[in-house]
C-alpha cells in the first residue's frame, strides 16, 4: 500500500475514474464531500459500486470513509454497504482503540448478518482530527485484529484548534501539525500497524507534493491519501522503494543470515547491527519481497 485516494461516494463518473488511477486502495467517501442531504443517494451508489466490483481482481481495494461515531449517522452508513463487502472502513475523527474497538463490534454484527468471513473488513483510523484524538494516540495497540493502520489529518484539526492556518509561509507545517504527525508515526508502529501521511491539498502544486512523499518515506510512513487522481503517480513513485534500496536492504539481510546469532555485522564497510536488520526487512515487506 502506497497511496489511498480519496472518492466522493456519490459521483459514479468519479468512481470509475478512480478504478484506473492507479492508486492502491480508493476512500470511497460518505463523510466531508457528501453533503447531508446525499448520503442516502451516496450509500446506494457505493453500494452498487461496491458490487459491481467485488469480483474484478484487477482494482484496487476498496475502503468506505463513513461518518464519525458521533454523529448518528454510522450505522446507517454501515447498513447501506457492508452487504457489498467493503474491503475496509474509514473511521474518521477516531479517539483511540476505544474507538476502533467500537466499531470493529459493529463490523463483526454486520459480517455475520451479511454473510461476510468474520474479521475480513479492515479498519483505517483517522487518529488527529480533533486534540481528544491527538492525545489518544498511544492506545490503539490491542484495539482490535481489524486495525490495519493510522492516519493523521492536518484540516480538522486545525478547526477544532480553531487555528488561522496549519502551514507556515513556506508552505511546512507548524509546530501543533508537526506534533500530530510525530505522534500518528509514534503510535502506529507501537501498534505494529501502518502509518499513513495525511492528504496535500493543493493538488497542482506536484513539486510540494512531492517534497512531501519524500519527507514522510524519510521518517517512515509507508503511504499517503491523495485527493485528486494526478497526485498518485508521484505518491507512488515516492513511496516504491528503489533498486538500490532493495539490493542494500538484501544484503543486509543475507549478511545476517550467514553469521546466525551475531549482533552486528559488516556490510560494504558498514557496521550494522539489530536495527538495521529490522529497517532492511521492513522495506523488503513493502517492496513486496520478503
Amino acid at each position: 500500500m502506497r497511496s489511498l485516494l480519496f472518492v466522493p461516494g456519490d459521483s459514479p463518473r468519479k468512481l470509475e475514474k478512480g478504478l484506473t488511477s492507479g492508486a492502491d486502495v480508493l476512500l470511497i467517501d460518505l463523510e466531508d464531500s457528501v453533503a447531508l442531504s446525499a448520503k442516502e443517494e451516496a450509500r446506494r451508489v457505493t453500494a452498487e459500486f461496491l458490487s459491481a466490483q467485488r469480483t474484478n481482481t484487477e482494482r484496487p481495494r476498496l475502503f468506505v470513509r463513513v461518518n464519525g461515531l458521533t454523529t448518528g449517522l454510522i450505522d446507517a452508513d454501515l447498513d447501506g454497504v457492508m452487504r457489498a463487502g467493503p474491503d475496509g472502513v474509514v473511521l474518521p475523527k477516531t479517539v483511540g482503540g476505544t474507538d476502533v474497538a467500537h466499531l470493529g463490534a459493529k463490523l463483526a454484527v454486520r459480517e455475520a448478518e451479511f454473510g461476510l468471513d468474520d474479521g475480513a473488513t479492515r479498519i483505517l483510523a483517522i487518529a488527529t482530527e480533533n486534540a481528544a484524538g491527538v492525545f489518544a494516540l498511544g492506545t490503539f495497540t490491542g484495539a482490535s485484529h481489524r486495525l490495519m493502520g493510522i492516519a493523521w489529518g492536518g484540516e480538522d484539526l486545525s478547526a477544532d484548534l480553531g487555528a488561522e492556518t496549519n502551514r507556515n509561509a513556506d508552505g511546512a507545517y507548524t509546530d501543533p501539525y508537526r506534533l500530530a504527525r510525530s505522534l500518528t508515526l509514534l503510535g502506529a508502529t507501537a501498534a505494529s500497524v501502518d502509518a499513513v501521511d495525511s492528504v496535500f491539498t493543493n493538488f497542482r502544486d506536484m513539486a510540494g507534493l512531492e517534497a512531501e512523499c519524500r519527507e514522510a518515506r524519510r521518517d517512515g510512513f509507508v503511504a499517503k491519501m491523495a485527493i485528486h487522481p494526478a497526485q498518485v503517480p508521484i505518491i507512488n513513485e515516492a513511496f516504491t522503494p528503489s533498486r538500490e534500496a532493495v539490493e542494500r536492504a538484501q544484503a543486509v539481510i543475507e549478511a545476517f543470515k550467514a553469521t546466525p546469532g551475531a549482533g552486528v555485522v559488516g556490510v560494504n564497510g558498514e557496521m550494522l547491527d539489530r536495527p538495521h536488520l529490522l529497517r532492511a526487512e521492513r522495506l523488503l515487506r513493502r517492496a513486496g519481497k520478503h
